[in-house]
């Protein structure tokens, strides 16, 4: 069973999108609630994120942003590599996921076709996702957790 204590994320920008700072911002607040962040940076192909999975197997997630919209298209090699078994990790995406001011669910059911596990708007939103995400897979509950020992 994995030690809620040490966790581990896989960070990166989308292929086409060179938006660094909302990247470093986030991996500081994930640092912040306690995790080791493997950051690819900005640019990033999936490959490199399969890559990162296979030389981390101890992470728990892959977080890919993009705010140039373009998510769709940077990740449509996602149901490839996922029935290669080379992502097996939960796919988190946050940003801005399509391009234009208008939005539709579409977009959301779009990415989620590709194999996207969990959208998210807010990047404040990532710890506790993380948290649901460990405690369905390993059947700990989150207060015991944050603030009991287990037993």
């Amino acid at each position: 069973m994995p030690n809620p204590n040490e966790r581990t994320v896989i960070l990166g920008v989308a292929e086409s999108d060179a938006h660094a700072v909302a990247n470093h911002l986030i991996a500081m607040q994930l640092r912040e609630h306690g995790f080791t962040v493997v950051n690819l940076g900005v640019c990033t192909p999936l490959a490199d994120f399969a890559d990162a999975c296979d030389a981390h197997p101890e992470a728990e997630a892959v977080i890919v942003g993009s705010l140039n919209g373009h998510a769709r298209t940077d990740l449509a090699a996602l149901p490839e590599l996922r029935a290669a078994g080379r992502l097996r990790l939960p796919v988190v995406l946050g940003g801005n996921l399509s391009v234009g001011s208008h939005k539709s669910a579409d977009d959301h059911a779009r990415l989620r076709a590709l194999g996207v596990d969990h959208l998210v708007e807010d990047p404040g939103e990532l710890p506790l996702l993380l948290d649901l995400l460990l405690a369905a897979r390993t059947g700990i509950p989150l207060k015991a957790r944050a603030d009991e020992p287990v037993g």
